[in-house]
Formats: C-alpha cells, sequence, structure tokens
C-alpha cells in the first residue's frame, strides 16, 4: 500500500502510518479509490493491533464498516488506527485517515479475531 510507519503511542494503542497515493489510485474523478482507502484503513488497525501486541497478533476481519468524509486527494494522507480492546477472541480497532491539514478524510470499525502472526509461534 506504500506506507511509512510513523509512531505508536503505547498509552492510547494508537499507530500513525502515512500514505503517498501512487497515480494508479486515482478514481475517474482525481481521488483515490474508495477499496483502496479502506485498504488503508485496514492496514493501519492492522499496524495499530501488531504493535500493542508486541509484533505477535494480527487482526483477521469479521467486519468492517467505513464513512468516507470527504474525497481523499491524491496527495500524502496521515491514517490513525487504535486498539480499543482486545481479548483472547475479538479484538475491536477503529482507523482515520486526515488531509495534510488535519481534516478527517474516512473512518473505519473492524470487529477482528486476533491470529498469531504467520510464521510466529502458536
Amino acid at each position: 500500500m506504500g506506507s511509512e510507519f510513523v509512531s505508536f503511542d503505547e498509552e492510547t494503542a494508537t499507530a500513525t502510518v502515512r500514505y503517498t497515493p501512487p497515480p494508479s489510485f486515482a478514481s475517474p474523478r482525481g481521488a483515490v479509490q474508495g477499496g483502496l482507502i479502506g485498504g488503508f484503513l485496514d492496514e493501519v488497525m492492522g499496524t495499530a493491533l501488531l504493535a500493542a501486541s508486541d509484533g505477535e497478533l494480527l487482526p483477521l476481519n469479521l467486519d468492517m464498516n467505513m464513512t468516507f468524509v470527504r474525497m481523499v486527494p491524491m496527495e500524502t494522507i496521515t491514517a490513525k488506527g487504535r486498539v480499543i480492546r482486545v481479548g483472547r477472541r475479538v479484538a475491536f480497532l477503529e482507523g482515520e485517515l486526515f488531509d495534510k491539514d488535519g481534516n478527517l478524510l474516512a473512518r473505519a470499525t473492524s470487529t477482528a479475531m486476533p491470529t498469531s502472526v504467520p510464521g510466529g509461534e502458536t
């Protein structure tokens, strides 16, 4: 997805990631295509769970709900993903995308199964 990890705040279980969409991600309207916005949000929520679990868990989405607030411009955007709650069987995650001025562009929530990182110990 062309992500650049920025930071992880342990206190709030929030990961921050930047994306610079390539021209191939553009819709006919000149903004980022909606499915790719879902990919950005999915990735940042997964990054938050991975970081919060010290690299041990990744989410397997059971559902993901998105709200598009504004068109996502073809420029560098910032994503924030948070772990709301994680248990043995279910994790609740949320993610948001912001433009360079800090305006909310899109938001997602996910209910996921926390699973071991492939190739890791079970």
